[in-house]
């Protein structure tokens, strides 16, 4: 296991990916935008999945601009998607790419900080939905693909959320946790598939800015800074590593060392 401050300095071989395909949910903006974009910088066919379709066409722009390979678009609401939304994107992918090589599971909602007292049931049970019932449902549906790949890798964008007014996020993010701890057991033997996480800390991103407006934004590391770890857990190079999650603290704004 390479230490911090190498997983934040990894870069792939040239084309590294070129002979993958990667679903990568949240991909609008922040660490989903920029993780994406690394991705196909590396040779990587992406799959663009996100319930903005404005903010999709944009990275989709990027990337070609870019002259990197052509990703898709998939747009999907993931807190009212149902089980045969995800069953269909699955068909979809295969029919369209005939493989599915990673999945980035990326996508987070957190629309207040919010005592248990006075939670409203109704946003309870979509924070939940949308931070981890939505991942179950897109690994079930899609691990049937992933089980056919030669080297097959699942990434968790994690977040150590155990605190007060968390709620149903901290509830949420707690369950992924364990869910990419249970699927890297049951994964660790053929056929095998990577499972890993990343806990970036805190990042200049649009979330972060909603929830701490008196913060200045240029004192954050963009997410730009964490896309290296990522990209190791996507590599051929990371070989059997599966079941860890890496946290970080906050990291430099001008740069992507590890404090």
């Amino acid at each position: 296991m390479l230490t911090h401050q190498e997983l934040l300095n990894f870069e792939p071989s040239t084309n590294a990916f070129a002979d993958k395909v990667i679903l990568i949910t949240g991909a609008g903006d922040g660490i989903g935008k920029a993780v994406a974009k690394a991705y196909a910088k590396a040779g990587a066919t992406v799959i663009l999945l996100s319930k903005t379709i404005k903010k999709l066409e944009i990275v989709y722009d990027e990337i070609v601009n870019a002259g990197h390979p052509e990703p898709a678009i998939y747009p999907m609401n993931l807190e009212g998607a149902t089980a045969k939304d995800y069953a269909d994107m699955a068909d979809v992918i295969e029919t369209e790419f005939g493989r599915l090589d990673g999945i980035l599971l990326n996508a987070a909602a957190l629309p207040s900080y919010t005592p248990i007292k006075a939670y409203d049931l109704e946003q309870w049970s979509k924070v939940i939905t949308t931070n981890l019932h939505s991942n179950f449902l897109m690994l079930k549906m899609c691990l049937p693909l992933l089980e056919k790949a030669e080297d097959a890798s699942v990434v968790f964008s994690s977040h150590h959320a155990v605190q007060a007014y968390n709620g149903a996020y901290g509830v949420a993010k707690s369950g992924l946790d364990a869910l990419l701890r249970i699927l890297s057991e049951e994964y660790d033997d053929a056929p095998f598939i990577r499972v890993n996480g990343v806990d970036s800390g805190p990042l200049r991103t649009k979330l972060r800015t909603f929830h701490y407006p008196g913060e200045n934004p240029a004192t954050l590391a963009p997410p730009e800074a964490i896309v290296g770890p990522y990209l190791y857990f996507m590599d051929r190079s990371a070989g059997k590593t599966t079941g860890e999650i890496v946290r970080f603290e906050r990291l430099p704004a001008n740069d992507t060392e590890n404090t």
